[in-house]
């Protein structure tokens, strides 16, 4: 059995969740923060027996993941 750490964002009308220590794009998706999280197992099991072992990361192993906020001033009408 491997554990990982799993990232839960709450948006206005869902929940997101994806892994850390994958190689690839994992994310699931649901009603309720429990809900994307099972969607989420589901999709690294799919992942992994999709793809194989080395779909995940093992070195460096991820310790801790941390949330931060930062204000950063960027001009969008460069960007349109």
């Amino acid at each position: 059995m491997k554990q990982f750490k799993i990232v839960v964002e709450k948006h206005p009308d869902t929940y997101v969740a994806y892994p850390l220590g994958l190689k690839g794009i994992v994310v699931g998706e649901g009603d309720s923060y429990e809900a994307a999280l099972n969607d989420v197992k589901s999709a690294i099991l799919f992942h992994i027996e999709t793809f194989g072992s080395e779909a995940i990361e093992i070195d460096p192993p991820i310790l801790e993941a941390f949330i931060a906020e930062a204000r950063i001033a960027v001009n969008f009408k460069s960007y349109l």
